[in-house]
């Protein structure tokens, strides 16, 4: 199974949060989160781990901090049991997230009339620190990003540099590496920005350099010069004991990771606390079922959360919680739901869940390309337009969430 442990909000996939700059739509996304008060966003920075100009924690006590804070709520009731019935009655949200279980799935099929949407996530292998031969890796963070503020972040990631021979014998035995078996009747559907690394392989010799190994602006301190590839690992815990390999997750049988993965430049003999592993997740068809509120359109008492909605990312499934929550104190106060407005990352999110027009509805990250665009001349420079599209966002989100007293 995907989940170890019995604590809330277990990190599975990746510790990283992802970009905390508000030229990023995802750095816009936990500053709206982080105004709103959001448990995850505090919990998430109390248990932070150095990654450069990211948010990554401590999987193990991010988890642990979320199931204290709930546990110890006046409000809140933990209940460990599961789930099986949709009950008709009181304001009910449904945040079972993408591993639902089978017997809840099937209800949730029956209410929405759809059981075909899921798609297949995987999960990158972590090493033991201990275990690395640091004389062959550097640490550095991409173009020194996080590196002027902070010191410590210089630890952010460890590189392994490889040559152009390492690389393409890395990239031949994960082609052929033998893959842990699907169900025959699986049809096997990746979401797009986090496919398995022998997909990526797959695609040509060439895609991995210029994907998740690539070493723009990562200068080894040895020669002076970028690798013609680089493996980064990101660090896991507070204690710099674990790292993840990023970018590496996979279905590789879990020998053939090993055998593969020992062949990265100071990996020879590293020693993996975990192997990557595959999860099938399950959404629901949102913009046929719910309204921007997260209201079932059949059943406005009965609101959906988190990656179900079809969203991609940690970050995002929170979010989708976050408006859930707000609209379900409403609904039992007796208010008005709100939706927020488009141009809001937030806003965006469910706008895209709610009224996706498109062929083929599937799960969407944090991103400029889903809020309007900006009034006038298209501004050329990536980072200039995406600064000022989250100083809209945020001067509308500010006057929204007065108007609205959601503080």
């Amino acid at each position: 199974p995907a989940h170890q442990t019995d604590k809330a909000a277990e990190i599975v996939c990746s510790n990283s949060f992802k970009s905390n700059h508000l030229s990023n739509a995802s750095g816009v996304l936990k500053e709206e989160m982080r105004r709103l008060d959001s448990l995850i966003v505090s919990c998430a920075e109390e248990t932070s781990v150095p990654a450069g100009e990211a948010l990554a924690v401590d999987r193990e006590a991010f988890s642990e901090r979320v199931t204290e804070r709930l546990q110890n709520h006046p409000n809140i009731t933990f209940v460990r049991a599961e789930a099986t019935e949709i009950e008709n009655g009181p304001v009910t949200v449904i945040a079972t997230g993408p591993l639902t279980s089978d017997a809840l799935a099937a209800k949730i099929g029956e209410l929405t009339g759809r059981y075909d949407l899921y798609f297949y996530d995987a999960v990158a292998p972590i090493v033991d620190a201990s275990t690395i031969d640091y004389s062959k890796v550097f640490r550095a963070s991409r173009r020194g990003k996080g590196l002027e503020t902070d010191a410590s972040d210089d630890a952010a990631y460890l590189n392994c540099p490889l040559t152009k021979d390492e690389y393409e014998t890395i990239v031949a035995e994960i082609v052929k590496a033998e893959k842990a078996p699907m169900h025959d009747f699986e049809d096997i559907r990746y979401f797009e920005a986090c496919l398995p690394v022998e997909e990526l392989a797959a695609r040509g010799p060439r895609t991995l350099a210029f994907g998740p190994l690539k070493p723009v602006g990562l200068t080894d301190p040895r020669t002076g010069r970028w690798p013609h590839a680089v493996v980064q690992m990101r660090q896991e815990n507070k204690a710099g004991t674990l790292f993840n390999l990023v970018g590496f997750q996979t279905r590789l049988k879990w020998g053939e990771q090993k055998r593969i993965f020992r062949m990265i430049p100071g990996l020879e003999n590293a020693e993996f606390v975990r192997f990557g592993v595959m999860h099938r997740n399950t959404y629901i068809h949102s913009p046929t079922l719910l309204d921007a509120t997260l209201q079932l359109r059949s059943r406005p008492e009965l609101l959906f959360a988190g990656q179900i909605v079809g969203v991609e990312g940690y970050l995002e499934s929170a979010a989708m919680g976050l408006v859930a929550g707000i609209n379900a104190a409403r609904l039992a106060s007796k208010e008005k739901p709100v939706a927020f407005p488009p141009e809001t990352i937030l806003g965006s999110l469910t706008q895209y869940a709610s009224a996706y027009e498109g062929k083929q509805f599937a799960p969407m990250n944090a991103c400029w390309g889903i809020l309007p665009p900006l009034e006038g001349d298209r501004i050329r420079d990536k980072k200039e337009r995406g600064a000022q599209m989250g100083q809209r966002a945020l001067r509308i989100f500010d006057c929204f969430v007065a108007g609205e007293h959601l503080r």
